[in-house]
């Protein structure tokens, strides 16, 4: 399912786009991804604060992983995480709950906002998975345990 309005709404307003918070694991979303097909191919492209609900201040890739990756949560970073190749699953977790997500359609993405702890697994041989995050990356503002994860989320 695309990622609900107003996140994709080029009519709304940056301020507004700002204000809006989700959160949890029911804020976690399919978010369909602009792409232009024709007998070249297929192109997509993502707009900042267009075609998701933050603005991109870091973009980062996995390729070639030989192992599992995630196993974190953000306190501050929300996320749309894709697959532009292959495929490999996403898990998220609120603490409460566990959802499994297959990334294998370079046009469509996950949303995963703040404090939402994730494990990415099953890479295929060539899985590339594209994050799109909304600040610069600082070690101390991540949750690098599921259990510190547990504490933080149980208060």
């Amino acid at each position: 399912m695309p990622l609900a309005e107003p996140f994709g709404s080029p009519r709304m307003p940056p301020a507004e786009r700002e204000t809006r918070t989700l959160s949890g694991l029911s804020a976690v979303r399919w978010v369909d991804l602009k792409s232009v097909r024709d007998d070249r191919g297929v192109l997509t492209a993502v707009e900042s604060e267009t075609d998701i609900p933050f603005q991109i201040l870091r973009v980062f890739w996995v390729h070639h992983a030989t192992t599992d990756r995630g196993g974190h949560s953000h306190r501050d970073t929300d996320q749309v995480v894709t697959a532009v190749a292959g495929s490999l699953t996403m898990e998220v977790s609120d603490g409460t709950e566990s959802r499994a997500l297959r990334l294998d359609d370079p046009t469509r993405g996950v949303y995963v906002p703040r404090m939402v702890f994730i494990d990415l697994k099953g890479f295929s041989p060539e899985a590339v998975c594209l994050v799109l995050a909304s600040s610069h990356y600082d070690m101390r503002r991540s949750i690098r345990s599921y259990a510190e994860y547990l504490e933080a989320v149980r208060g």
